[in-house]
């Protein structure tokens, strides 16, 4: 991701004639983490079906209501003892496998910083956030549901859209910082040419912050984030260290392309109608199992807080489903970026360089099997963007930027 800027026809010219940037093989270590990546994710969907599958059909989930309706007796009390009881449960059982997965795999592939205690500290604060916003968002969906029976799910999909904003407002200011230290850019020569893009992308008062993602990782990363007046880019301290000025560049023009092309509130939309499908979904299936299986549940209602793990259950398949469809679109709009990124940097060299880079610090596979791509990909494979960073430049030959009307003169 990544570029540079004026005065750039010189500039491009020169990098031009360097020849387009070869897609190294991966290394033997990059095969090998995504073959064991490949396994996992198939461990992590079936884990996903038979954790709530056994709260479901051992009646552990009936009892584990009926415990926290001894205790709490209230129904706002009862729903947040279950979900705080079974939100702890499901953190001890997935507690080795996240262990693994998050821990000792990544020390043992060379990409973590992160001590013992601190993967500790962060991971009793998942919980707790887990907790706190799952206890909001139960006792609002169970609500609707003992109130509105048949038309629930389309009053919590109208809901998940301002609720999706406000969290969005709130994560990079309350929720990010809990984990890492978030500040202005150290190097502030590099954030005025930053600020400079971003005034020739039409962005104006943008914030850019500098994260301490290396007590975690050494891989490479920057992203966007925020809603309204939390919105910013942020830029990972190990992206800094190991790209070079021109490659920090192209990825901000890539970050900021999300932002003018406005695929922060397309997400935002086209996620209300991902939660409706899903909801709608959950309705008719859930109701259809209770029927069936209501026995062996303990309960015979969808409004019982019980019914919890079967709608994680459906929830599960049904993204496993859509899911191909859904990282569809964020390859489309990640690419979109990178032609962003691309038209107003016009640093093809660099742009490419800083892929490489993140192919080698991420021990990514340029090119992966479709199977990967169709469903475990939300951007374009590394040999396909560094394609791309060769092939496309229409200002060498005249045509016109897709994007140019959307950039002010430097």
């Amino acid at each position: 991701m990544h570029e540079t800027k004026a005065p750039q026809s010189q500039a491009v010219g020169k990098r031009s004639l360097s020849g387009p940037i070869i897609v190294p093989a991966p290394s033997a270590k990059a095969v090998q983490y995504y073959r064991s990546g490949n396994a996992l994710w198939v461990v992590n969907e079936v884990w996903g079906f038979l954790v709530p599958a056994a709260f479901l059909f051992t009646g552990f989930s009936a009892r584990l209501r009926s415990w926290a309706q001894r205790l709490g007796r209230k129904w706002i009390f009862t729903v947040g003892l279950y979900f705080a009881s079974f939100s702890g449960i499901t953190f001890i059982v997935d507690l080795p496998l996240s262990y693994y997965q998050t821990f000792l795999r990544q020390h043992a592939y060379g990409l973590s910083n992160q001590t013992l205690a601190k993967w500790v500290g962060d991971s009793l604060k998942d919980l707790g956030v887990g907790v706190v916003s799952g206890c909001l968002v139960a006792w609002a969906v169970y609500w609707l549901v003992r109130q509105s029976p048949r038309r629930w799910w389309l009053y919590a999909a109208a809901l998940s859209i301002p609720f999706t904003c406000f969290s969005m407002l709130v994560v990079p200011l309350w929720i990010d910082p809990l984990y890492n230290k978030f500040g202005p850019m150290q190097d502030k020569v590099l954030e005025a040419k930053i600020l400079s893009l971003a005034h020739r992308a039409g962005i104006e008062n943008s914030r850019v912050y500098e994260v301490n993602k290396s007590e975690d990782t050494k891989a490479i990363n920057a992203y966007v984030t925020g809603f309204g007046s939390s919105k910013r880019i942020v830029l990972w301290d190990t992206s800094i260290k190991k790209l070079n000025e021109r490659e920090l560049l192209f990825v901000m023009g890539h970050e900021m392309g999300h932002y003018v092309l406005g695929h922060i509130v397309w997400g935002i939309f086209l996620s209300s109608f991902a939660v409706l499908f899903a909801l709608f979904a959950v309705d008719r299936l859930s109701n259809r199992l209770i029927g069936r299986y209501s026995t062996r549940f303990g309960f015979n209602q969808l409004s019982d807080i019980a019914s919890l793990p079967l709608v994680f259950l459906v929830v599960h398949g049904l993204y496993l489903v859509v899911n191909p469809v859904v990282f569809a679109y964020t390859r489309h709009i990640e690419h979109e970026a990178d032609r962003f990124g691309l038209e107003i940097t016009r640093d093809n060299h660099d742009a490419a360089t800083a892929f490489v880079k993140m192919q080698t610090e991420n021990l990514s596979i340029p090119r992966p099997g479709w199977l990967f791509k169709v469903w475990r990909s939300t951007h374009p494979p590394l040999g396909e963007r560094i394609d791309f960073c060769n092939t496309y430049r229409p200002w060498a030959t005249g045509q016109p930027l897709r994007y140019g009307h959307l950039f002010k003169n430097p």
